[in-house]
């Protein structure tokens, strides 16, 4: 990866710049059976059209705080790039009530409506499907996202020392989550494009965050993001393991 990236918009940057076809990140929810791979020119365009949505529609600023209350998905691996390359601030589980928007599941809808500010839903259907029936005073992300524009700019330029992630009470600049995820990649096992990681961490930590994203993210590698893993056996999961490649297991 490039040496002079200093926010995780600019590791996504040089990912899709050096292998754009490549998977980047692999979901399965063991509850409903989905699996999704998004390669990184996929991914990539999620996150443009997230942006897009974010600086235009919700006039999100840099330093503005997003609450996302989201569990361990692709799409929640897409709003956290998506923050990152507008500058705003991503709140893990953060209070909505202190946020200029929230993010929701459809599991925390009641916690977001706290939030005076812009709110999203997100149905987490498979392939990105919309809610049935949207959630009374939310916009419905997959009615929303379709339409914005593929290719993102920021209006300001991000500032690498900013604030740019909130998790477990902890406080990160851009510049400080890319340092951090790839001094404890070897830790993690993630040596290089070879590493495809298979994470079943709650993105509630930042050692749910680094196994399940930005580790990979800035090591070239590759991620196996899996919900729900506690429900699959250990024969389903040692197939997995060989059919998905993985060369490490965090869990």
């Amino acid at each position: 990866m490039n040496a002079t990236d200093r926010t995780p918009a600019d590791l996504l940057g040089s990912a899709l710049a050096a292998d754009p076809g490549r998977p980047l990140v692999t979901f399965y929810d063991d509850a409903t059976g989905e699996r999704v791979e998004l390669s990184v020119a996929t991914f990539a365009n999620w996150v443009a059209k997230t942006a897009n949505l974010l600086q235009d529609e919700l006039a999100a600023e840099p330093g503005d705080r997003v609450a996302l209350l989201l569990p361990a998905h692709w799409q929640t691996a897409v709003w956290l790039l998506a923050c990152a390359s507008v500058g705003v601030v991503a709140d893990v589980s953060g209070d909505p009530a202190a946020a200029d928007a929230v993010v929701s599941g459809p599991d925390a809808l009641e916690i977001a409506r706290a939030c005076s500010g812009a709110r999203i839903a997100l149905a987490l259907r498979p392939l990105g499907g919309r809610f049935p029936q949207p959630p009374e005073g939310f916009a419905d992300y997959a009615v929303e996202v379709p339409g914005q524009g593929d290719r993102f700019a920021p209006y300001v330029p991000v500032d690498p020392e900013a604030p740019a992630l909130i998790v477990a009470g902890r406080e990160f600049t851009g510049a400080e989550v890319v340092q951090r995820a790839r001094a404890e990649a070897t830790d993690l096992g993630l040596t290089g494009p070879a590493s495809r990681i298979l994470s079943g961490l709650p993105y509630d930590t930042w050692e749910g965050l680094h196994a399940g994203l930005y580790g990979p993210l800035a090591t070239g590698g590759s991620v196996v993001l899996c919900r729900n893993l506690d429900r699959l056996g250990d024969d389903a999961l040692d197939k997995r393991v060989e059919s998905e490649r993985v060369t490490v297991i965090a869990r």
